[in-house]
């Protein structure tokens, strides 16, 4: 038994405690309830609104009635000789229930987690705040802490409780700013709130947990008691070995998915694929088209189905919409069984303003900015955080390690991240604050990231981060120690915007536009980059990439294989959205599920079959990823030949016995029968892709397998090779 206080008293409880408890507006709930020496004696206080009577029983079978304190209230208090242990026992009109009292158990928190929290530099957080499953003095129950620090008081509620937030009144802890309850028999599936009365007494809607690990299916809302405990894991070989498959030097290709739309149960009301289905069907399909890793859109739990997840609630809960969080951890597992390593889109940069999320939470703009200059993005209709604050900081990092840590994710990709480097991102002049210096930096927003990626890294060495960075913000992949933000890779959206402009524009116009496919190498190098067609550019009235593709149904088929070659070709790792591998002919539809139905056409399942080859070959040929992010792996053979809109360059590896690769792309509807091609070798020069050939719906034109080079000299180059160039077609050669 344990209690709160043990000075002597005339009583356990005044009158007027009594009445302030009853109304809910009782800051310091443990100073009465619960056991306390009165006199040497141990008195009992208890809250139950709804009882007529009340009881402490002890293990004798002794019921030991507690008296009402005042008149109009469910306060009881009473004296319970001895000090072992008891419970209650309430009764109205002939009905009885028992239970636990939660005022007998004293606090969880240790001093150093106070400290930590205190000084912002807890991080593990979700290992202290949260809800968990645990046994306290031999009771099993949960334990709930979360963090208010401008509450007047903060309950927990919840069906156990009847909702009733007199009943669960939480301790604060000091100056950190934290209550915690242990709640008994409170077990994993009980869905909670808290119920928080803010500054000036005014109560707030009921809030979410912050650092909740499980919620109701939308719309509902509450947060759910989730065990993380007790998941074995068997991928201990793959995270011993993940770092090289992370690696600049190690070929990475993303296929990135939408869970909810990847694919459906039509003959079950059209329902989304739970994770332990995705667990055989995804990770199978990723795994036979020859990709490296899967990237989920954000699958921490959001409200509206129609922000696909980059508008988070609960940052520390995946989605109960395909299941538990075991049963994600299966998917993780899955995919590393598989070989495939998994990246989770990640959002600390906004939030929604839901009544049961983080805005406001206890009453005042507590993860927010106070000031919308600062604290409110126009665009999203969302909050910011307030970087600037420790705890706020502390709450974006050690989340960021929670998904390495609890569920062995390996990459986090990192949304909008320009929008939390710059003050007056899609702001007008007026409705922004300068920084300290009257600049446009968010110093505090660079700080999180960069300390993000400091902990990421140095706690869990082999996975990656990515940063969707759509400026050029000087150093997004430079470590933090040489001024930069300590990313592993950038998304290089500015290669992606050129060249898909590029690609739309009749073949007639495109000699008049040459430089935006080669623009993207005079930067290149710059960063670590990722090369991405993701789902932002196959939505909103943006058309699918097939759709983006000038001139008829064949033009259309072989523009896309064309542009997939010189995507697979050219330096920098890849990134492609679900249905691009199969040219979807419309759109996007997060509603629906990807029309799996095309793969029967053999155009589209020719698109298919490219990309599962040319994911093969950037896997099995160094000179195609080693160097992805060194300048020593590229060199321009034909950069300048806008006339006939043809380009070729060489791809190197590290070793200088890995066989040179030539990539050559012909990007008009004119066949090009007698080119002639400079290479860095003379012999043999395997064709090992051919984007036209007629498994992957081309016209079968090439050059029968192979080129044979010989050694005259041309345009720098110690050979040369006659070469057929088939329209709208990327070729890739290997030196044998």
């Amino acid at each position: 038994m344990s209690t709160t206080d043990k000075t002597p008293a005339k009583s356990a409880i005044s009158q007027d405690a009594a009445r302030a408890l009853q109304a809910g507006q009782h800051g310091d709930p443990f100073a009465v309830l619960g056991p306390h020496s009165v006199n040497g004696t141990r008195h009992v206080t208890c809250i139950d609104p709804g009882a007529e009577e009340m009881f402490a029983m002890t293990d004798d079978g002794t019921a030991h009635p507690l008296a009402r304190v005042a008149d109009g209230t469910g306060v009881f208090s009473g004296p319970v000789p001895g000090d072992g242990h008891y419970w209650l026992k309430g009764h109205v009109d002939g009905a009885d229930w028992e239970y636990e009292d939660a005022y007998r158990f004293g606090p969880v928190m240790g001093e150093m987690d106070e400290y930590l929290l205190g000084e912002g530099t807890h991080r593990r957080i979700w290992t202290v705040l949260g809800a968990h499953v645990m046994e306290r003095e031999g009771q099993s129950g949960t334990h709930f802490a979360v963090w208010a620090p401008n509450a007047q008081r903060v309950s927990v509620v919840g069906g156990f409780n009847h909702w009733d937030g007199r009943r669960h009144p939480m301790r604060l802890r000091g100056a950190t700013g934290v209550w915690e309850i242990f709640i008994p028999n409170v077990a994993e599936g009980e869905a909670y709130k808290y119920e928080i009365l803010g500054p000036g007494g005014t109560l707030q809607p009921l809030k979410a947990d912050p650092v909740g690990f499980g919620s109701q299916h939308p719309p509902e809302n509450a947060s759910i008691v989730r065990d993380l405990r007790g998941y074995g894991w068997k991928d201990a070989e793959w995270m011993k070995t993940r770092a090289s498959l992370n690696d600049r030097a190690s070929p990475i290709s993303v296929y990135e998915v939408h869970l909810p739309s990847w694919k459906r149960r039509v003959d079950e009301g059209g329902r989304s694929l739970s994770y332990q289905e995705a667990a055989t069907e995804l990770v199978e399909y990723v795994a036979d088209m020859g990709f490296t890793h899967i990237e989920l859109l954000p699958i921490s739990e959001y409200p509206f189905d129609g922000s696909w997840g980059y508008q988070p609630v609960g940052m520390f809960a995946p989605t109960i919409r395909h299941g538990t969080p075991h049963e994600f951890r299966d998917l993780v597992e899955a995919a590393h069984k598989a070989g495939l390593g998994m990246i989770l889109d990640w959002v600390p940069g906004h939030f929604p303003v839901d009544a049961h999320g983080l805005a406001k939470f206890d009453g005042t703009a507590l993860y927010e900015h106070a000031d919308p200059r600062e604290g409110f993005h126009p665009d999203w209709n969302t909050a910011i955080y307030n970087y600037g604050r420790t705890e706020v900081a502390n709450y974006l990092i050690s989340n960021a390690l929670y998904w390495f840590e609890e569920y062995h994710v390996d990459g986090l990709r990192v949304d909008a991240v320009a929008s939390m480097l710059y003050r007056d991102y899609s702001r007008k002049e007026g409705e922004w604050i300068p920084n300290k210096d009257g600049g446009r930096e968010n110093y505090e927003a660079i700080a999180v990231l960069q300390n993000t990626n400091i902990a990421a890294y140095g706690e869990h060495p082999g996975i990656m981060t990515v940063a969707e960075e759509s400026t050029s913000f000087p150093g997004v992949s430079h470590p933090v120690d040489q001024g930069g933000l300590g990313f592993g890779y950038k998304w290089n959206m500015g290669w992606m915007n050129d060249t898909l402009s590029y690609m739309e524009k009749d073949p007639i116009y495109r000699q008049h536009h040459h430089h935006q496919m080669t623009f993207g190498l005079h930067y290149a190098f710059s960063e670590n980059f990722i090369l991405p067609i993701s789902h932002d550019e196959v939505v909103h009235g943006k058309g699918s990439m097939l759709s983006k593709m000038p001139g008829n149904e064949w033009e259309k088929f072989a523009n896309l294989r064309a542009y997939y070659g010189f995507m697979w070709g050219h330096p920098g790792k890849k990134l492609l959205f679900m249905g691009c591998e199969f040219a979807q002919p419309h759109e996007w539809k997060a509603a629906g599920q990807l029309p799996w139905d095309l793969l029967d056409d053999p155009k589209h399942d020719g698109v298919r079959r490219l990309v599962r080859d040319l994911n093969t070959l950037y896997r099995d040929t160094p000179a195609l990823h080693q160097l992805d992010c060194d300048p020593k792996g590229f060199q321009w053979i034909e950069a300048n030949d806008s006339k006939q809109s043809s380009y070729a360059w060489i791809r190197r590896g590290k070793d200088k016995d890995a066989a040179e690769v030539v990539v050559v792309c012909n990007m008009t509807p004119v066949e090009r029968t007698e080119h002639i091609l400079p290479l860095p070798q003379a012999g043999r020069w395997r064709e090992a892709l051919n984007t036209d050939a007629g498994v992957y719906g081309g016209s079968d034109r090439g050059n029968m397998g192979g080129i044979d080079a010989t050694p005259e000299p041309l345009h720098g180059q110690p050979a040369q090779a006659k070469v057929v160039l088939p329209p709208l077609s990327t070729q890739i050669f290997i030196k044998d």
